[in-house]
């Protein structure tokens, strides 16, 4: 069998069985999109379940139209045929993050979890040394390819024990957050002790937005000086209902987008930010054009 990484649904995914329509809503600005869908099911005569991560926020926001929460088994697959849990929860209890909250600052392992070629686990390195190996040793036995660790590993708790057992099986790329100052000197750790790996498999997703604009383009410089592949990600609102970024400090809406533009469709390959023009439509580098390309943003658990 070939396997592949599978594509993500943007954001939303539906089906039916029986007399029930299920939508799952993975961020809380698709909500007035399934909201109207909800009603349209309804009117045809279904019952309607809604669940996500969407709805944590808006728990009531399906009131008199359908039925929210709940558990509803694999829904992660609805959302991608490819992608799987192996573990629940994060300890990190980062105030910019939703696991925490709805799925606990405590792991919940799924020893028989469906092996799959993308690994959705929040925090696969803070995950007890015998959980990790069992995770391995899983992926050997089944023979699945991990073609995407999706949400990646934490710095803090990544160390070369760590490193030496997910290289046997990782075949994408190696994610990080870089989420303040005070991650620094925990990335840099890593990125070291990846140095003898690709740039373009050292992945590193950098939060924007939640420190002044000067702190926030170190943390993507230093990325690029070390030798990894910055990814930015401007802070949202946990329950924001229109897809815009959370304006703080001396941050605009505008520059946000910039930053953004110029970070993820690799401009920062050609030019530094102080040179970025956000009215040049294509910038080609190696022959290529580098706003093609996009990246897919790790989803969280799709219901509780």
């Amino acid at each position: 069998m070939k396997y592949t990484k599978g594509e993500w649904i943007k954001g939303v995914s539906e089906w039916v069985e029986d007399d029930t329509a299920f939508i799952s809503v993975a961020f809380t600005w698709f909500l007035p999109k399934s909201y109207s869908k909800a009603i349209w099911y309804k009117a045809q005569g279904f019952k309607v379940r809604v669940g996500g991560p969407a709805i944590f926020t808006h728990k009531n926001y399906f009131d008199g139209v359908a039925k929210t929460g709940g558990s509803y088994p694999d829904a992660v697959k609805k959302h991608n045929p490819m992608a799987t849990f192996a573990s629940r929860g994060c300890p990190v209890g980062c105030w910019f993050c939703i696991v925490p909250a709805m799925e606990g600052r405590t792991f919940t392992e799924i020893e028989n979890f469906i092996v799959r070629p993308v690994l959705c686990d929040n925090n696969l390195s803070a995950l007890s040394s015998d959980y990790q190996n069992h995770i391995v040793s899983r992926y050997k036995k089944t023979d699945v390819p991990l073609l995407d660790a999706n949400s990646g590993f934490e710095p803090r708790t990544f160390d070369e024990e760590v490193y030496k057992r997910w290289e046997k099986i990782n075949k994408g790329p190696w994610r990080f957050a870089y989420d303040d100052q005070g991650d620094g000197p925990h990335v840099e750790r890593v990125m070291k002790m990846l140095k003898n790996v690709p740039r373009s498999k050292k992945r590193v997703y950098v939060l924007i937005g939640n420190e002044p604009f000067e702190s926030c383009m170190d943390r993507i410089y230093r990325v690029i000086s070390w030798g990894g592949e910055p990814y930015v990600q401007p802070v949202m609102k946990l329950n924001a209902l229109d897809k815009k970024p959370w304006v703080r400090y001396d941050w605009t809406a505008q520059c946000l987008k910039d930053v953004a533009r110029w970070c993820n469709g690799w401009v920062w390959r050609k030019i530094p930010f102080a040179e970025y023009n956000r009215n040049i439509k294509k910038i080609i580098v190696n022959n290529k054009d580098l706003f093609s390309k996009e990246d897919a943003n790790g989803l969280s658990s799709m219901w509780r």
